[in-house]
């Protein structure tokens, strides 16, 4: 009896033994798999970049700005050079300054990137200006109406992407300078653009007061999904830079769960996220640069203990699995909605740099869920 004991346990133990190395070698493949697409992206980004055919705008360009915080989290997982390279060439070029519009939180954009470079290199020029730039943000009034009229979001957050633009590089600058008044900026002027632009019955950001009264062609209220999701990704850009005990710090989990839990009711069969979350027939085609920041917000989530793995893998394997059939053989990130300010179709060819960033981001945190 006792040499049979042994021998069910010893087959058990051989069996426990091999399912936790195949779990792992598991495991192990979906995290090399991930970083090699992201590679793939990058590279093909990089050298379309370097060759001059991707750069439609100048560099300081909040475009450019979404694509380099892309690449900087692929640098946090993969130690290659030539990204740090890459990034660092940007900022000497530009002499590390933002855009020409001092408080468009579009032209600032870029300082996640330099703030980002800073706190690895320790380098002062990288955000000396930015700097500079943000202790006037920090003693200005911002006390209009955040209705659209002209120049309004050269002076006020007023439209939904300005979530991903402006408050987590302030929140950034606070983490790298260990001074909370940039961060505790941001804080107000989040909940100034929040309570004007969040529709608490939809858990959903409209773009900017022009579409309070829109309509898609089926009658429902004109929700844009990259619009969402620069604002989900904001919400994480902003909770990984405050500390554990900032005092708002609840009213953004808060946020970020409802938005995730109405983002994951309303994907898409196929495990994209259509460029008009409430008309995905109108605008029947998948739309990565949303699809993309919306897999990074919710596997963030899973990540940082804010969603539960267990309902939310499924929406971001699905989603990483919707972004990879995006993917051109050359790497080429496609069905990108142009630059724009509300749904518009994106087809297979289309790509842009920002839609670059958001499958990095998304990757990043896709690897973090598989190590």
């Amino acid at each position: 009896m006792k040499n049979m004991i042994k021998i069910v346990l010893g087959l058990w133990l051989g069996c426990f033994l091999c399912f936790t190395s195949t779990a792992q070698h598991n495991i192990q493949a979906h995290s090399d798999s991930v970083l090699k697409v992201m590679n793939k992206v990058a590279q093909w980004q990089m050298k379309e970049w370097e060759e001059g055919r991707i750069i439609k705008l100048p560099k300081t360009e909040w475009e450019n700005g979404a694509m380099y915080t892309g690449f900087v989290a692929l640098k946090q997982i993969d130690k290659h050079p030539a990204y740090d390279q890459f990034l660092y060439h940007i900022g000497e070029e530009l002499k590390w300054n933002t855009g020409p519009v001092r408080l468009f939180a579009d032209d600032y954009a870029i300082a996640q990137m330099y703030t980002a470079m800073y706190m690895e290199h320790k380098e002062p020029k990288m955000i000396a200006k930015w700097q500079a730039l943000a202790d006037t943000i920090v003693n200005k009034q911002f006390n209009e109406s955040l209705k659209v009229v002209p120049k309004i979001n050269h002076r006020e957050w007023a439209w939904c992407d300005a979530l991903f633009m402006g408050p987590p590089s302030m929140a950034m600058l606070s983490k790298a300078t260990n001074d909370l008044k940039y961060l505790k900026k941001a804080d107000t002027l989040w909940w100034k653009t929040s309570a004007y632009l969040y529709d608490k019955k939809e858990s959903l950001y409209y773009r900017d007061s022009r579409f309070f009264e829109r309509r898609e062609a089926n009658g429902k209220k004109v929700f844009w999904s990259r619009g969402n999701g620069w604002v989900l990704a904001g919400l994480v850009r902003m909770m990984d830079n405050m500390p554990r005990d900032f005092e708002s710090k609840r009213k953004y989990e808060k946020q970020f769960r409802e938005m995730a839990k109405k983002i994951a009711a309303i994907q898409q069969p196929d495990g994209s996220w259509h460029a008009s979350l409430y008309d995905p027939v109108t605008f029947n085609l998948k739309e990565s640069s949303g699809t993309a920041f919306f897999c990074y917000g919710i596997a963030w989530g899973i990540n940082n203990g804010l969603l539960s793995k267990k309902k939310y893998l499924p929406v971001v394997e699905k989603a990483w699995t919707a972004l990879l059939s995006s993917i051109h053989p050359n790497g080429k990130l496609g069905y990108v909605q142009p630059i724009g300010d509300k749904p518009v179709k994106a087809g297979f060819d289309s790509t842009d740099v920002y839609g670059v960033g958001a499958f990095l981001l998304a990757g990043s945190e896709l690897y973090r869920l598989y190590k």
